[in-house]
Parts: C-alpha cells; structure tokens; sequence
C-alpha cells in the first residue's frame, strides 16, 4: 500500500520526525487548563474545554480538529520550558478535554494525533520559544486547511464507485458523506435514501441538504433500514472514528445498517478522514470509552402506568388506539430525556461488515487501516 507513512505526505503538514529526549522536571507544566485559581487579580487562566467549544462552534470544524487548535491555544499559554514539559502539558489539556466531553471518541483521535507530531517534532534551532511558535504554525495551518483537503479528496475516491442511477442509503448526518454525495450529483443521476436517525433526527438535516441540491431523497424510518435495502445499490456512511481492528465507530444505527447490507449483498463504505484513525481495539460494542452501566439498563423500581398515560383513546371503531397528528399521520411518542440518556449515541460496526474505507490517504480494506494506524504510531 503506497503512502503508508501518515507524516511523510507532502499534503500533510505533520512532518514525520523524531525528537531526541530531553528530561526536565515536571514542576511547571501549565498556569492553568480549566481549574479554579484562587488568585485574586490574577490573570483569567486558559480553558483548554473553553477554547475547544469555541472552535467546534463553527459547524465546518470537526470534533478532532478542533481538540488540535485548541491544543495549537494550549502551546501559547503553557509556562512550559522544556520539550518535555510541554508534552505533559498536552497530555494533561488532552485528559481534561476527554472528561468533560460526554462523547470524547472523536477528538481522542485528534489529541493523540497532535501529541505524536510534538513527541516526535525535531528543529535545527535551540531556542525553545521558536520551537514552540513553529507548532503553532504547524497546528494552525493543519486545522485551516486539511479538512477542505481530505474531504475533497475523499470525495474523489468515493466518485467512482457510485454509478450512474445508483440508489444510495446514507444514516444520520455526515458532513464528507454530503461533500461526496453532492460531487456525484453534479455529474450523474442519483437518488438517496437517509435514516431519520433518531433521537436527534440529523437525517432530517442531510435530506435538507442534498433536496436543496437537486438530489432526490427520502427520509425512511430507523426501524425500516432493512424493508429498504433491496432497493439499495450501496451504503456510504460518515465516521466518528475508524479503530485499529479495521472498524468503524460511529452514529448509532450503523452497526444494523451495516449487518443487513452484509446479508443481503450490498456494499457498505465507511468514509473517514485519517485524522479520525484513532489507536482504540474495541472487541464489542461494551467497549467503548461511551459505554457505562446506566446504558440500556433496566429501572430498579418499575412505576405503576396506565394506557390513558401514553395512548389516546382510539379515533374511530375498530382502530386500533395510536397517537395522530393533526394532518391525520401516526406520529411516535416523545423520546423522554431519561430514554434518551439511557441509550447508546454510538455504535461499533466490525470490520468484517465494512467493505472498504475512503480516506484522503486512498482507498482502504479494513486491514488496511490497522496497517496504516500502527506505521502511524510506532516508535
């Protein structure tokens, strides 16, 4: 497989070099990355979880590159004199951001990424102050420019295996599913299936999209994933983050689309920039840095409900009762926010139920992404 070497590409603005170790104690890591300071008059301390907000507030701004930049922030503000140090410093600014984020999968991939370019960064110059302001630059100039780079590349790949009058199935929303959608739209005829994607309903979004674009599409339920995949000629879906075993994490509701596409023969794509390849081996879906014992568990005390609480009475002889909408369409229920925190926001697809990944760095067989994840991280 050619270009194997993450940090070589010349596309790529993480260099792949190796710094010589330097040993520093850790005493002055960093003034502050969102703890309290007693201080009075002191000056505000950096929030590493601020400036990671502020960054993913712009919808074009991926969860992985907007750990980089915030962590790009990090380098400015750390009192760090040492390389060493520094390094600490990212790595305690990295644990911090993946306590107070719910779902930390995605910018896990990003922090680990920016952390091994500065472990491994080397400079012919020994001033530290200028070594430090070259990783800005570096960080900076990544996060401007490779998520417009790796999705259009991304798109390109995926061009050639969507023929012309493909009948396309797509879940939730994904912003490089969209780009590589929208690229074969303008050149052939395609019409798209997307989830609904319940709770959050993001499938609603992509429909949005792609009807604004020209492109037919139809929203079907998550429930009947299976009743449309005979009409379906492949399955594109986005990435959270594609694993060391070749798999796929992502929205939940995946996972089913991807084992029905297996049974019934049809091609099932995972598209993932590389800057999403994260170092993680899950074996199951109990796995994930998600999971906790609240998810999917049963109440410990079971309250006493009623028919009348959750159903109307039936509107008309001989039907069965079910909740109507104004316009005479069944309509579900609300999800409570105690369901909704119970169930999973993620699932894991094996690799043996994805036929290939898209990624800027080419087109990939699940196996094919572990080898590239560990030529990426080894020592």
């Amino acid at each position: 497989m050619k270009n194997m070497d993450y940090y070589q590409s010349p596309r790529i603005p993480f260099p792949d070099i190796t710094l010589t170790g330097t040993t520093a104690s850790s005493s002055s890591l960093l003034p502050a990355i969102g703890e309290d300071d007693d201080n009075v008059g002191a000056p505000v301390p950096f929030d590493i979880h601020v400036a990671y907000r502020r960054h993913l507030a712009n919808e074009d701004v991926p969860m992985p590159i907007a750990a980089i930049l915030a962590l790009t922030e990090l380098i400015t503000n750390t009192n760090a004199g040492t390389m060493y140090e520094l390094v600490e410093a990212l790595k305690t600014a990295a644990a911090v951001l993946k306590k107070r984020t719910p779902n930390p999968i995605s910018l896990t991939a990003g922090c680990d990424l920016f952390i091994r370019y500065v472990t491994t960064y080397r400079t012919p110059t020994y001033d530290f102050e200028a070594q430090k302001a070259e990783l800005v630059a570096q960080g900076q100039e990544y996060g401007r420019t490779v998520v417009r780079q790796c999705r259009e590349k991304i798109a390109d790949h995926a061009f050639g295996f969507i023929k012309d009058e493909a009948v396309v199935l797509t879940h939730s929303y994904s912003r490089v599913v969209i780009k590589a959608l929208l690229k074969a739209g303008k050149k052939k005829r395609i019409s798209v299936y997307v989830t609904e994607a319940r709770p959050r309903g993001l499938g609603m979004k992509t429909h949005e999209v792609l009807t604004a674009a020209g492109i037919p599409c139809t929203v079907v339920l998550d429930a009947a994933v299976a009743y449309v995949m005979e009409k379906v000629d492949l399955v594109l879906v986005g990435s959270e983050a594609v694993v060391e075993s070749g798999g796929l994490i992502n929205a939940v509701g995946s996972y089913q689309a991807a084992v029905i596409a297996k049974a019934l023969n049809k091609p099932f794509y995972a598209l993932a920039e590389s800057y999403k390849f994260l170092r993680l081996f899950p074996l199951s879906q109990y796995d994930l840095p998600t999971h906790n014992p609240h998810t999917l568990s049963f109440p410990s005390h079971v309250p006493e409900t009623h028919p009348s609480n959750f159903a109307p009475s039936s509107p008309r002889p001989g039907v069965p009762s079910r909740t109507y909408s104004t316009a005479g369409l069944f309509t579900s229920p609300p999800t409570s926010a105690e369901q909704i925190i119970k169930n999973p926001e993620v699932d894991y697809t094996r690799a043996d139920l994805i036929t290939l990944v898209f990624s800027d760095v080419g087109i990939l067989t699940p196996a094919g992404v572990s080898q590239f994840l560990v030529g990426m991280f080894a020592d």
